[in-house]
């Protein structure tokens, strides 16, 4: 059953400070939650998340069905996802990095199809994002949209606390 949808950074980033031949034991569970279908990834998440490396690489790119939900698919309502993404895409504008220049330090597409798919699901959002300061004018990060859109948005230590994961 799905539990969260992940952003790239949610298992790219954990594996830079855990790599998988020092911390084995963190990646296993985490190879678990992803061919028992618990996260769930856009198409555009899931090309950036195929070009992990190691075991979890290989597992990503070995279980994309156990990942991605493709919109046509009629399991989920793809349509309620779709006018998420385009509302967000309109009423977060000024933030999204490609549309201004490839401003750095802001959301990207990929950042809100990921919001999108979270709020259309009712799941939390697993990001390594921090927050921007409450009087950044012009970025604006996954958990700050993710407050805006009343997603909950966990990191990878809160994943790993809600799976009651320890080490």
């Amino acid at each position: 059953m799905t539990r969260y949808c992940v952003d790239t950074s949610g298992i790219s980033s954990p594996l830079v400070d855990l790599p998988e031949d020092i911390f084995p034991s963190v990646w296993v569970p985490i190879r678990a939650l992803i061919t028992s279908r618990a996260f769930a990834v856009t198409t555009e998440i899931y090309e950036e998340l195929k070009r992990i490396e190691g075991g979890v690489g290989d597992c990503i790119r070995n279980h994309k069905d156990c990942l991605v939900l493709e919109v046509g698919d009629e399991s989920w309502p793809y349509v309620d996802y779709i006018n998420h993404s385009n509302r967000m895409q309109s009423e977060y504008d000024q933030f999204i990095s490609e549309r201004n220049g490839n401003r750095r330090g802001t959301i990207g597409v990929n950042d809100l199809s990921i919001i999108a798919l979270a709020k259309t699901l009712d799941l939390p959002v697993v990001s390594m994002e921090k927050r921007k300061p409450t009087d950044a004018k012009i970025r604006r990060a996954i958990p700050d949209i993710c407050n805006l859109e009343s997603v909950k948005h966990l990191t990878f230590n809160e994943l790993l606390r809600a799976e009651k994961l320890t080490f």
